[in-house]
């Protein structure tokens, strides 16, 4: 592989869904391009074989697309999750993040897991984010989600709403901002982000009559970032910040929670959205969407997404991204 080409890891996810469908399409569609960039797909190569197989695919694929090849702790069928996959799974996850801390890639993408079979199998699992975090002993990760003309980040990422309110603190506002700031800058090349900070409660809390968390907790913490220099604004109600209008304006939104930022994001880029982890010591990016078991083999999976995280991983990892 040229070293001037950036080398990017990529995780198969679940075997038993779409994540080794969607690396055979991708590499292939890549391949075609003549893509500037290499992939090191891990994985067991069996299992690409014999979805290459049912998909009609040619084997092996071409261009800059190789296997590294770690075996599978059980057999694998589209559809049918096993949890003695479970850790081999996790694995994947282990080598690409270890290669990328070394110098041997420079960033890493991952294809969907189900978080569920992994829990069956005993082993305490909330998502890629949180699990990266842990791995490089990072206490705050921060979820990104990318489509044209959208960004949005996550001030809490994998929480029963029940929760979202209490977990919603200065401190953790103070650094989601600083975090923000820092990949959007180095990463991004925007040398003076534009950050609209969303309220957590119906219009922004309507003047503390629809809850005081934008008054006690998050309007404080947006003067604090502004007193650091970073360019924000809110709290914005939801429903105002997600207009053409405002968005024309912002670089990246910041939602309070999961389900309030993302079915906007999903909505205006499913398909071709990228999940981003900023925080980290390492590129990673991943798909928008999860294993779709139902579709494992049948050859209907998009791999749209696999192909824009793949995309925007060699750009994040040479710093250029816009």
């Amino acid at each position: 592989m040229d070293p001037k080409r950036p080398r990017l890891a990529l995780t198969c996810g679940e075997p038993a869904g779409i994540g080794p469908d969607i690396c055979l399409l991708a590499g292939h569609a890549l391949a075609a391009r003549q893509a500037s960039f290499d992939i090191t797909c891990i994985a067991d190569e069996s299992l690409l074989a014999e979805r290459a197989r049912q998909l009609q695919l040619p084997w092996p694929v071409a261009g800059s697309f190789r296997i590294e090849h770690v075996p599978l702790l059980a057999p694998a069928a589209p559809g049918r999750l096993d949890p003695r996959n479970a850790g081999w799974v996790l694995s994947l996850l282990d080598r690409a993040l270890a290669g990328c801390r070394s110098g041997q890639f420079d960033a890493m993408v991952t294809a969907p897991v189900q978080k569920s079979v992994i829990n069956d199998a005993g082993i305490p699992f909330t998502g890629h984010t949180e699990y990266l975090a842990a791995a490089c002993g990072v206490e705050r990760p921060v979820m990104l989600l990318a489509t044209e003309g959208l960004r949005v980040a996550l001030a809490t990422t994998h929480l029963p709403l029940a929760e979202v309110g209490a977990a919603i603190t200065g401190e953790l506002l103070d650094e989601v901002l600083d975090i923000l700031q820092r990949d959007l800058v180095q990463r991004w090349n925007l040398p003076r982000p534009r950050i609209g900070v969303c309220g957590l409660n119906p219009h922004a809390g309507e003047s503390g009559h629809l809850g005081r968390e934008e008054i006690e907790v998050i309007a404080p913490a947006i003067a604090r970032a502004r007193a650091r220099g970073i360019e924000v604004t809110g709290p914005w109600p939801a429903d105002t910040v997600f207009t053409p209008r405002q968005l024309q304006r912002l670089d990246v939104v910041l939602a309070m929670f999961h389900d309030q930022g993302l079915p906007v994001l999903k909505y205006a880029g499913f398909g071709s959205a990228v999940n981003v982890t900023l925080g980290l010591p390492v590129v990673r990016t991943s798909v928008d969407h999860g294993t779709a078991l139902d579709l494992a083999g049948t050859g209907r999976a998009d791999h749209g997404s696999l192909l824009a995280a793949l995309s925007l991983a060699a750009t994040l990892a040479c710093g250029g991204a816009q």
